[in-house]
């Protein structure tokens, strides 16, 4: 390695990293690599305490469920339950399992206990209630949307008819759809319907907000909200996979990180007058580019969740690309960039991108990844992020 790249690289810290990112920002994303890796989670907790000691950023959101989050939040925000529960209750894709949540979640509350509400950090999920095999039955969101708006108002539908039209949970969440898409339900026309339906109740909910907060509460609509746009982009979801065609794969990726981009401009409006928001969730959701993933033998492209905020938020999102070099028994080549940046003193550094692009003296060769859900660091879109982090071993 040259002396040059070692010049755009410096020990990892807090305030290195923040020194890289423009003063503009509303909302940045930190990626992982991939994810099971608790090296990431601890950086993003460490990071995470200096944004709320010393840049004003008051939320984070992580990719789990919006609706499961609303238990950890509850946890971290007023201490309701345990922390135990927090773990168990308030993450999906089993993410609770893993220490470095347990230890976001135990922080944030000991930082919330002796501060007023408007300066307690709060805990957002981005997702529907997916999982990687299947996706939720839309009862519970669509339940919860309803018997908000049945007690203040005349909803032009009973619970037994949509109980009726829901049918049983089982077809909705059955794992085979995945790989089979002849046995969803997501088309059938008692899904065609409930997706008028959940579009005519948070109609309902939007045209009616000032008398139902005045009512109830910011907090109690903004999770009728919540639930409204879970039942929506689960039936999005259960639609597009019933798709037969080759595009099958590709919409999914797509509708997924368009209800993230949903969510996270709900809560950017919720967080405004408080604070900046952390947003963390794999590199391929966060990048301002189109993804690009490997299926069978097709490649699958599609807008992310980051690439889609940031083109609305502009010069008000950043993001930070994290990455490694060694794993096990899993080494980069050193004619790679993930190769090269090993070479770097420190076991963690902060990379500047722009640096990097400017000394780079040869360009390197993409990373085989022993993990199919790792994404390499792309040296040709180098000038699209805002910093990189770099771990030599997890």
């Amino acid at each position: 390695m040259t002396a040059s790249i070692r010049d755009a690289a410096r020990p990892f810290t807090g305030e290195s990293l923040a020194s890289l990112l423009p003063a503009t920002i509303r909302v940045l994303g930190l990626g992982e690599p991939t994810h099971g890796a608790e090296a990431f989670l601890d950086l993003r907790n460490e990071f995470f305490r200096h944004l709320v000691e010393q840049e004003g950023y008051r939320s984070i959101t992580i990719e789990s469920d919006g609706v499961a989050a609303l238990i950890a939040d509850a946890y971290v925000a007023g201490g309701l339950g345990t922390l135990d529960e927090a773990v168990e209750r308030g993450f999906s894709h089993d993410f609770g399992a893993f220490a470095g949540n347990r230890e976001l979640l135990r922080w944030m509350r000991a930082y919330n206990e002796e501060r007023p509400p408007d300066e307690r950090v709060r805990f957002y999920g981005l997702e529907a209630p997916l999982e990687t095999a299947f996706a939720a039955s839309p009862r519970g969101a669509l339940t919860e949307l309803h018997d908000y708006l049945a007690a203040h108002l005349g909803v032009p539908l009973t619970r037994a008819s949509l109980d009726g039209l829901l049918g049983a949970d089982d077809p909705w969440t059955n794992p085979a759809v995945m790989m089979d898409p002849t046995q969803s339900i997501g088309r059938t026309p008692e899904a065609r319907e409930l997706r008028l339906v959940a579009d005519d109740l948070r109609t309902l909910l939007a045209m009616n907000a000032p008398g139902l907060i005045t009512a109830t509460s910011h907090d109690d609509w903004w999770r009728a909200d919540l639930h409204g746009r879970a039942a929506t982009g689960l039936l999005r979801y259960h639609a597009a996979m019933a798709d037969t065609t080759p595009a099958r794969v590709s919409t999914l990726l797509a509708v997924r990180d368009a209800i993230m981009a949903e969510n996270l401009d709900a809560i950017v409006r919720r967080e405004e007058r408080r604070g900046r928001t952390l947003m963390f969730a794999h590199n391929s959701h966060l990048q301002r580019d189109r993804s690009r993933m490997g299926w069978g033998d097709q490649t699958v492209e599609w807008w992310s969740a980051g690439a889609l905020a940031g083109a609305h938020l502009g010069d008000r999102y950043a993001v930070v690309a994290a990455n490694f070099g060694t794993r096990g028994s899993d080494v980069p080549a050193p004619d790679s960039l993930e190769g090269m940046l090993s070479d770097l003193p420190d076991a963690r550094s902060v990379i500047d991108p722009a640096r990097l692009a400017e000394v780079l003296d040869r360009k390197p060769e993409p990373r085989v990844p022993a993990d199919y859900t790792y994404a390499a660091l792309d040296p040709s879109t180098l000038d699209r992020v805002d910093a990189i982090v770099f771990i030599r071993e997890i």
